[in-house]
């Protein structure tokens, strides 16, 4: 038997009391959130995350990219950055007829957001469980109207970016480096997996004319808007999917990649080596993976499993840029 949620605890034990009727916004779901105390006809999930989307949307329920109407009640799952989860408070609170209810572990800053929360609206004393607190309270948009979500920002070289995505404030270093260790040739068609806002691939595009397509992969929906600002070259073509599944219509010659090394909050490897994997289902034989990684990361065996040659070619204290080329035919 499954342990209650924060939300069914609060549910079951009347704590809160969810409206008969109107629909109700799930703000940022993660997989594994238990939705069991929600009626899930009337749920409409809200999250930019492909996988997510994908995951949800899978389960039958009703999932959109923004808020779409008026909603009865919300719950919003609190991201880990804290101006991402100011943003989608605020949004929620604007949307929202009835109850606003916050749900986060510890580690997400739920404990500051609540203290937050109760300096602008008359807050229900929170339910405690597994390292995280449920909160709720109701509220008129103009009490958070200042966590509303800025517009783009400008960063250094001109990129614009959006807070709650990846190197949102600079340019990330070690995709820096990456792009500066680039080869002068990567082929016609080329892949960025896991893309983000567009760095690498503008970086890509500069210098090399023999680039007739370069597609940019990114999950999340917001640093891909952004991305559509940055990489201004019609060779580019931009697709918000998950990094891990996506296959081009044809094999193609490089991918390059700063693949992401967290879940949530714990560090993952796993997700790097997926990212590995999929590379070399989408590459020629012949074709080659150029990725940045923290130097702790063992991604060097997983890319031996599937090239024939692998190699440091740049790096430092922190960082590594490790290429491979010669797909195996075992990966294949």
């Amino acid at each position: 038997m499954s342990t209650p949620s924060r939300l069914s605890l609060a549910v079951e034990a009347g704590l809160l009391e969810l409206p008969e009727a109107g629909r109700i916004a799930v703000f940022a779901p993660r997989e594994g959130l238990d939705m069991s105390a929600l009626p899930a006809e009337r749920c409409h999930l809200i999250t930019g995350s492909k996988p997510e989307h994908d995951h949800f949307a899978g389960l039958g329920l009703n999932c959109a990219v923004e808020p779409e109407g008026r909603y009865g009640a919300a719950l919003i799952c609190l991201p880990r950055a804290k101006a991402l989860a100011h943003a989608l408070i605020a949004q929620a609170v604007e949307v929202t007829d009835g109850v606003l209810i916050v749900d986060g572990a510890k580690t997400d800053g739920v404990e500051l957001i609540l203290k937050e929360c109760r300096k602008r609206a008359d807050v229900s004393a929170p339910v405690n469980k597994a390292h995280g607190k449920l909160f709720w309270f109701h509220a008129g948009p103009e009490a958070f109207a200042d966590w509303a979500m800025s517009g783009p920002q400008e960063i250094e070289g001109g990129f614009v970016t959006v807070p709650g995505v990846f190197s949102a404030d600079g340019i990330d270093p070690a995709s820096r480096l990456l792009a500066d260790h680039l080869p002068r040739k990567l082929g016609r068609h080329v892949v960025d997996l896991g893309g983000g806002w567009g760095y690498l691939s503008a970086r890509a595009l500069e210098g090399r004319d023999e680039i007739e397509r370069i597609e940019l992969i990114e999950a999340d929906h917001a640093a891909l808007a952004c991305a559509r600002e940055n990489v201004a070259d019609a060779r580019a073509v931009l697709h918000w999917e998950d990094a891990t599944r996506w296959q081009p219509d044809a094999p193609v010659d490089a991918v390059i990649t700063n693949p992401p090394f967290h879940t949530e909050r714990a560090a993952d490897p796993d997700l790097g080596r997926a990212f590995i994997r999929a590379a070399a289902r989408m590459l020629k034989p012949r074709g080659e993976l150029w990725l940045v990684a923290n130097r702790h990361l063992p991604y060097e065996t997983e890319m031996r499993a599937h090239f024939t040659h692998v190699d440091e070619v740049a790096g430092d204290s922190r960082f590594k840029v490790l290429h491979g080329r010669g797909v195996s035919r075992k990966a294949r």
